[in-house]
C-alpha cells in the first residue's frame, strides 16, 4: 500500500513538472541589448549631443575666466619685485581668492551639468521602459529581458531571441513622429 501511494506521488510530481515545462515553453520571451539600444536610439544620441554642446559652451566661458586669471598671475610674477613685498602679498591674496572662486565655479558648473544629465537620462530611461512594456504587450511577449554593460539580467541567450533592432527601429520611428508633430504645432503658432 505504501509503495502504491509513493508511486502515485512520484507520478503526480513528474506530471506536474511536465505541465510547468509545457507552460513555460509556450511563453514568448526575448531580450534587448540595452547598451546597443541606448547607443542607436536617436533621442538618446540627441540628448548626448545636446549635453556635449552645453558642456563645451560652459567650458569655453570658464576657459576665458581661467585665461584671464593666468594672465593676471603672469603679470603678478613679473611685477612682484618691482612693486614691493606689501603689494605682492596683497595681490597674491587676491589671486588666491580668484583661483578659489574659479575652482568653485568649475565644480558648480560640473554639478549643474551632471544634475541636468541625470534628470534627462532618468526621463529617457523611464520612457524607454514604458515603450518596451507596451511593445511587449502589443507583440504578445511574456518576458523581455535586458542585457548590456551595466546590470544584465540575461547572461546568455540565443541571437534569435534578440529584438533590440526591432525595438530601436520602432523607438526611432516614434521619436521622429513626435518631432514632426512638435514642428507642426510650432509652425501653427
Amino acid at each position: 500500500m505504501k509503495k502504491t501511494i509513493a508511486t502515485f506521488a512520484i507520478a503526480a510530481l513528474l506530471f506536474s513538472c511536465n505541465k510547468t515545462e509545457e507552460t513555460a515553453s509556450k511563453e514568448k520571451t526575448a531580450y534587448i541589448d540595452t547598451s546597443k539600444l541606448m547607443t542607436e536610439y536617436t533621442e538618446s544620441k540627441d540628448l548626448q549631443a545636446k549635453f556635449k554642446e552645453k558642456e563645451q559652451v560652459m567650458s569655453r566661458e570658464l576657459e576665458l575666466e581661467i585665461k584671464k586669471f593666468q594672465d593676471e598671475a603672469d603679470n603678478f610674477k613679473r611685477n612682484a619685485q618691482a612693486n614691493g613685498q606689501e603689494w605682492a602679498q596683497r595681490k597674491g591674496a587676491e589671486l588666491q581668492k580668484k583661483e578659489q572662486e574659479l575652482t568653485y565655479a568649475q565644480q558648480a558648473l560640473g554639478r549643474q551639468l551632471q544634475n541636468e544629465v541625470g534628470v534627462e537620462s532618468d526621463s529617457l530611461s523611464s520612457k524607454v521602459r514604458k515603450f518596451i512594456k507596451e511593445y511587449g504587450k502589443k507583440n504578445g511577449y511574456s518576458y523581455i529581458y535586458g542585457t548590456g554593460e551595466v546590470t544584465p539580467s540575461v547572461l546568455y541567450a540565443k541571437d534569435e531571441f534578440d529584438i533590440t533592432d526591432k525595438v530601436v527601429k520602432e523607438l526611432n520611428d516614434s521619436y521622429k513622429a513626435s518631432d514632426k508633430k512638435e514642428e507642426k504645432e510650432e509652425s501653427k503658432k
